[in-house]
């Protein structure tokens, strides 16, 4: 069975910095990208970033972009969120997911169909 786990939410004050990691478990886990998505209240869940597993390639969402960066660590199955300049628009609930083995051709765009594993999610509050 695979699992996904995130750590690192909190609140912290507009302007300031997070780092949210996940770490995937399981005898069976293969994958070819780790994504971030969060969800806030009242809103249906968006795509925040993601990460290839086997080259260099990220995307972001332009919410996000030049503020969060995705990085990995293959070694230990974990792939981490940097958050900086945090606004309260970015409060939401954040959660990583993974593409099952090769099964996702266009994990890239950010389509949560893509994705097959989920985390429970991380909650992340941005005072003003």
């Amino acid at each position: 069975q695979v699992q996904l786990v995130e750590s690192g939410g909190g609140l912290v004050q507009a302007g300031g910095s997070l780092r949210l990691s996940c770490a995937a478990s399981g005898r069976t886990f293969s994958t070819v990208a780790m994504g971030w998505f969060r969800q806030a209240p009242g809103k249906e869940r968006e795509f925040v970033a993601a990460i290839s597993w086997r080259d260099d390639r990220t995307y972001y969402a332009d919410s996000v972009k030049g503020r969060f960066t995705i990085s990995r660590e293959n070694a230990k199955n974990t792939v981490y969120l940097q958050m900086n300049s945090l606004k309260p628009e970015d409060t939401a609930v954040y959660s990583c997911a993974a593409p099952q083995g090769d099964s996702s051709v266009y994990w890239y765009t950010g389509a949560e169909w893509e994705y097959d594993y989920w985390g429970q999610g991380t909650q992340v509050t941005v005072s003003s």
